[in-house]
């Protein structure tokens, strides 16, 4: 597959989240309508509960957009044994839903709490239990045919260098790279994808205003807020090395995918936003098919498809 066909998008992108002040929630229609017209054949579910959470009305519905499910992200509580049971239920039922809905991707992220991400950094002594449970989450996303990648994100458990090596260092699990978060933990985003290329499932690929995410690390700005002010710009506007990073892990050949995630946030009765958005989507996929004369002169695959 070329990159172009490798690459999903997610409610975020069209300014769907769960975190209340967020923005103006888009109707399911309205954007499933918008990532189908921008050309885009694979979604995750984005905020469990947006897209339906009964396996055939999710199918039906992207159905009708000539969309497919990808994979979805589930915050977990990973490091108290005290909720290992809550959490394996909460595993199989988001494991149910992605499987029966189409997707092959399980996203885990670690959280304090499903509504406070990070109350503490995990103490010297849970770090055994979060690399436990996250086993626990793997052989369970295993039994319903996923593919289960570990997502260290700003604001939640594991968000620092230290804290995501923590998680390699004492588990076998596959990791998302998402350019972004990984910046936003203090990280050197290409040189983690070099150290941990081998464990790569799946990439979350962001570019990022650098003078903003500068604020949101010195707590200036929380995370809404900077995405708000445009945290997150079109591929190749930002102060992150997209093509560097985008060319090392295609030539490790393993035809990764990608999932653009360019986090928005709408204003209520800004009428300009969905064609914002759309044009933004445009402007990222224009830099990656940029990038494929390149990737192919270098061994790649390359042809075009159906992207705009």
């Amino acid at each position: 597959m070329t990159l172009l066909e490798r690459i999903a998008t997610a409610p975020i992108s069209w300014g769907v989240c769960e975190m209340p002040g967020w923005g103006y929630q888009l109707p399911v229609d309205a954007v499933l309508k918008e990532m189908s017209a921008t050309g885009f054949t694979h979604t995750e579910l984005g905020s469990l509960g947006y897209l339906p959470p009964e396996p055939a009305q999710l199918r039906a519905i992207l159905s009708q957009h000539d969309l497919s499910l990808l994979g979805g992200f589930v915050p977990l509580v990973l490091h108290d044994p005290s909720q290992t049971q809550s959490t394996r239920e909460a595993a199989i039922e988001a494991a149910e839903l992605i499987s029966s809905g189409g997707g092959r991707f399980f996203v885990s992220c670690a959280v304090s709490h499903p509504d406070q991400w990070r109350q503490a950094p995990p103490a010297e002594h849970e770090w055994p239990a979060v690399a436990d449970t996250l086993a626990e989450v793997e052989r369970i996303a295993a039994e319903h045919g996923l593919i289960q990648a570990f997502h260290p994100h700003f604001g939640s458990l594991v968000e620092t260098n230290t804290e995501i090596e923590q998680v390699l260092r004492a588990s076998d699990t596959a990791l998302v790279l998402d350019t972004a978060h990984l910046l936003l933990g203090g990280g050197d985003v290409a040189e983690t994808a070099k150290r941990y290329l081998d464990r790569v499932a799946l990439v979350h690929i962001k570019d990022v205003n650098l003078g903003i995410a500068a604020q949101v690390t010195a707590g200036e700005l929380s995370l809404m807020q900077g995405v708000q002010q445009g945290l997150f710009p079109p591929l190749g506007q930002g102060g992150l090395p997209i093509a560097e990073i985008v060319d090392l892990l295609e030539k490790s050949g393993r035809d990764l995918w990608y999932v653009l995630e360019q986090d928005a946030a709408i204003a209520e009765g800004d009428p300009s936003a969905i064609a914002r958005l759309r044009f933004d989507a445009c402007q990222s996929i224009d830099f990656l098919r940029s990038l494929e004369p390149v990737l192919a002169g270098a061994g790649a695959s390359h042809k075009q498809q159906n992207l705009p």
